[in-house]
């Protein structure tokens, strides 16, 4: 009986040198939004953008995480040049966009971490949310906000939180390890 290789949802949350691992599903420039399917071990798309617009940045999941949407924690990569759908990049992360949305079961948090990919040499100044020009913040906003505007999310967003608060949310919806012991019978 074959096993199944470990997929990229089972990729570390961090690095051994304290980064975060973030698995782009949807880069900079695409007018779709793609899901990591684990089953399958390949992205799916899950649907079209609004007319005209396109990701600003890399976007996808933080490995091994659970948020309360029940979809691993989406992360957004500033990074000037796109990749790839399932490159792996290890980020530092600066904010948090704290927002809710309507799910199926009332509203539910949906939260995007915000941050710099270590390869980014034009941000490396760029360390907390402060450090990110006011401009950049309301765009990321404006973004987010216009990609769900017709789907009927209600997305509210609630505010940023700091580099700390990025790190506290990352925490806050890791998923417990499994054990690598297996009882026999």
């Amino acid at each position: 009986m074959a096993t199944r290789q470990p997929g990229l949802d089972q990729l570390p949350t961090w690095d051994d040198e304290g980064k975060l691992t973030v698995v782009v599903e949807s880069p900079r420039g695409s007018g779709v939004k793609l899901k990591y399917e684990p089953e399958l071990g390949v992205m799916t798309l899950s649907r079209p953008l609004p007319l005209g617009l396109v990701f600003p940045f890399e976007f996808g999941f933080v490995p091994r995480t659970r948020a309360e949407d029940g979809d691993p924690l989406d992360a957004a990569v500033l990074l000037d040049v796109p990749t790839y759908p399932g490159v792996v990049l290890h980020c530092r992360p600066i904010g948090v966009l704290r927002a809710s949305q309507k799910g199926e079961k009332g509203r539910v948090r949906n939260d995007r971490l915000v941050t710099i990919a270590e390869q980014d040499r034009r941000r490396a100044h760029v360390k907390d949310l402060g450090d990110l020009a006011a401009r950049e913040r309301a765009e990321i906003e404006r973004f987010f906000d216009a990609a769900v505007a017709l789907e009927g999310k209600d997305l509210e967003l609630l505010g940023w939180g700091d580099a700390r608060a990025a790190r506290a949310a990352v925490e806050a919806s890791r998923l417990p390890r499994r054990s690598r012991s297996r009882r026999r019978a």
